[in-house]
């Protein structure tokens, strides 16, 4: 099953690589606006074999690690520590459901003010908006967590610590992991943003140049860059999450009694 699935993902990826191909050289579209797929791989190969296309992917991951690293830390301190602690939930419920609805982007201007095209500045952007996908998760997970489990371990005299290692993380982990994998998306597009729209240096910052020259098919071969950027932190975030829940009933698809 699983060899089929891949053969039927290769013939769509072929079938959309040649209608791509097909399409200008029709004259569907102009070729000046959307060259044939052959000539976007030509670019992407010269971007390859070009040494500041790796020193701005290097930018890219750079912003994009220390951000979802800064937010999912954070994210994980503060959805426990307001789980947790008595009554802080509801004194913070207001406050998280005004702030989390903010859209990133319009935090632009204040972080070109404050750390102009430094990488900061990326940071800021990208920290603000992975860290409420994780909180908003750890905080869904520590709710789910068993009552009677729960007054179980006060009973056996286990302290604040000792619950939250034994009984509430367990119950959170598959939250939090769920957080941190979308985080991870929200990350990355917001480092490539912040690129684009800001001039810092990395991915976005080479579409833009690419962009403003006119280098048409760079600058589709550096979105495709971006795209397999995606796919690959995809696929890592899901091959983490199926190591560190193996143990879970979701991952081992057991149907729970």
């Amino acid at each position: 099953m699983k060899g089929l699935n891949a053969l039927l993902g290769a013939a769509g990826l072929a079938a959309f690589l040649a209608l791509g191909e097909a399409v200008p050289r029709l004259g569907l579209v102009k070729a000046a606006y959307f060259p044939p797929t052959s000539r976007i791989a030509g670019a992407f190969a010269d971007e390859l074999a070009d040494g500041a296309f790796w020193s701005a992917l290097g930018d890219t991951l750079t912003g994009w690690a220390l951000g979802l690293g800064t937010a999912a830390g954070a994210g994980i301190v503060v959805g426990v520590l307001v789980s947790v602690v008595p009554h802080l939930r509801e004194a913070t419920a207001s406050t998280i459901e005004f702030l989390r609805p903010i859209p990133s982007v319009a935090l632009i201007p204040l972080a070109v003010l404050l750390y102009g095209t430094e990488l900061r500045s990326v940071l800021l952007l990208v920290v603000y908006a992975s860290f409420w996908q994780v909180l908003i998760q750890v905080l869904y997970g520590v709710q789910d967590v068993d009552p009677v489990a729960e007054e179980t371990a006060r009973s056996y005299g286990l302290g604040t610590w000792a619950r939250i290692r034994h009984v509430l993380w367990p119950t959170a982990l598959p939250y939090v992991i769920t957080g941190v994998r979308l985080a991870a998306a929200v990350a990355l597009i917001l480092a490539i943003t912040a690129e684009l729209v800001i001039g810092a240096p990395g991915l976005g910052s080479r579409i833009a140049v690419a962009q403003t020259s006119q280098a048409v098919p760079e600058m589709y071969a550096l979105i495709v860059v971006t795209g397999l950027l995606g796919l690959l932190i995809n696929v890592g975030a899901r091959a983490v999450e199926r190591r560190a829940l193996a143990w879970h009933q979701s991952v081992r698809g057991e149907v729970a009694v």
